[in-house]
């Protein structure tokens, strides 16, 4: 099979070789570490995704080339260690899309597999015949803790879900939500009462209501990640009319009652409807 790169990606690596060299390199490259440069990765992901969300198409080459720099970076780190190099990556990259994918790589007969679902099961069963080769001890173990918490409560509700851990139908999932809203508010009506007692069970079932709205995303096939995001930027959205109507008012934003402030979020609320 031909894997040969269309792109150069040597001269890529050769600056980046050039960043850390000992007497003529960049101090702040040469100041970095594989811990020290996660955030800007995680940093760079996300910026990744934002583009796309906002259907940048201009500004995704530049986001995706950040991201880029983000592995070679590390690969340069691990070459300089002796523990690997970008060579290395992408032989484990393409092995792995190979073992992942016998419908299309194997010379088995393959007929069986003709959806996306299918594909999707063959996947999970491989990946679960990867970890035991592994002798993970856990389904859990290789998910990341760095995760965001909603993409690993996600990760781990799925995980569990392949074992059969899991409502087969939406009702239960709801009906979990609602007990879990009852919950929160026994320990809040609490909470003036005893502050230091009670401020970790609220952040407790805070915590399992957050669990249980994630559950009801996957299970309507919604990453809660970008859900919560996109609920971001909407809020920014309608809360900038909001600030726009404020001053078109002439008053202090603290001059204005909620009832008013309610009015300007719904009348923004209607714009965007026409």
């Amino acid at each position: 099979m031909d894997v040969t790169p269309q792109v150069d990606i040597q001269p890529l690596l050769n600056i980046m070789k050039k960043l850390r060299d000992p007497k003529t390199g960049c101090p702040w490259d040469l100041a970095q570490d594989f811990h020290t440069i996660v955030p800007f990765t995680l940093e760079e992901a996300y910026e990744v995704a934002d583009a796309i969300e906002r259907t940048a198409w201009d500004e995704l080459p530049d986001e995706l080339g950040d991201l880029l720099f983000q592995v070679v970076f590390y690969c340069q780190l691990a070459t300089e260690q002796g523990r690997f190099d970008f060579a290395t990556v992408i032989d484990r990259i393409y092995t792995k899309l190979v073992r992942r994918h016998p419908h299309i790589f194997s010379n088995k007969d393959t007929s069986a597999v003709q959806t996306a679902t299918q594909v999707k099961h063959s996947w999970e069963a491989i990946k679960a015949q990867e970890r035991a080769d592994k002798q993970q001890l856990s389904l859990l173990d290789d998910i990341p803790h760095a995760f965001p918490a909603l993409k690993r409560a996600a990760k781990i509700q799925q995980r569990v879900a392949e074992v059969g851990f899991d409502w087969p139908e939406l009702p239960p999932v709801v009906a979990k939500i609602y007990e879990e809203i009852d919950e929160v508010l026994v320990e809040a009506k609490l909470l003036d009462t005893d502050p230091e007692r009670y401020q970790p069970r609220v952040l407790d079932e805070v915590g399992d209501l957050l669990f249980a709205v994630v559950n009801l995303a996957r299970h309507l096939n919604v990453d809660p990640e970008q859900a919560l995001r996109q609920a971001n930027s909407k809020f920014e959205r309608r809360f900038r009319g909001v600030e726009d109507c404020v001053l078109q008012s002439g008053k202090k934003f603290d001059a204005h009652s909620l009832e008013q402030l309610d009015l300007y979020w719904n009348q923004v609320k209607q714009q965007e409807k026409r």
